[in-house]
């Protein structure tokens, strides 16, 4: 597996290689654009010098929004941000091991399965769960029983919704548009 998610290879490689850093990325992504929540981690990696989830559970908060917050920041909202990405730390550390990889993979869970798992995590609503399921299918090997149906319409092949559906700057713009065609919908929906 091979993810172009940020336009940083650097980025991309660890998303790729780690499963903590690709759950860390899909908790960062909202508030910000795709490419700078999938960054996050590997911002995190180089000032913390690790993405172990002990480590990150283990670190001191303070220390942690500090580091947040060093520019460039690794989100718009480093207080909140932060604790959230603790708290899931913690989650993984304590619930699956340290191994983000089991959440999707212990036990042979089928699609509703893993999507109830995701749910459960800190920071994981509905939709955040569904995409990132939806990601685990289309980019990430993922071979459960009924994913695409427990994902929605995130799951649909070309969907074009979500980060799970780009693989280069051509789809990224497709799914952008997407998005913006979603806001107006809902914006003209409101009025």
């Amino acid at each position: 597996m091979e993810l172009h998610i940020t336009g940083d290879p650097v980025a991309d490689r660890l998303l790729s290689d780690d499963a903590f850093a690709l759950l860390t990325g899909m908790l960062l992504d909202q508030q910000v654009t795709m490419e700078s929540a999938f960054a996050g981690p590997e911002k995190i990696r180089t000032r913390i010098g690790s993405l172990d989830p002990a480590v990150i559970a283990g670190y001191d908060p303070q220390g942690f929004i500090d580091m947040f917050k060093e520019r460039p920041a690794v989100h718009r909202f480093p207080g909140s941000m932060a604790g959230r990405v603790q708290d899931l730390a913690e989650t993984v550390h304590s619930d699956w091991n340290g191994d983000a990889t089991a959440i999707w993979a212990q036990g042979n869970p089928d699609g509703q399965e893993v999507l109830r798992r995701l749910k459960a995590l800190p920071g994981f609503g509905e939709q955040k769960a569904k995409i990132f399921l939806a990601l685990l299918g289309k980019q990430c090997g993922l071979q459960a029983e009924g994913w695409r149906e427990a994902a929605g319409h995130y799951g649909q092949p070309d969907a074009f919704l979500s980060v799970a559906d780009i693989v280069d700057p051509e789809s990224l713009s497709k799914v952008r548009a997407s998005k913006q065609a979603a806001k107006a919908a809902a914006k003209a929906a409101k009025s």
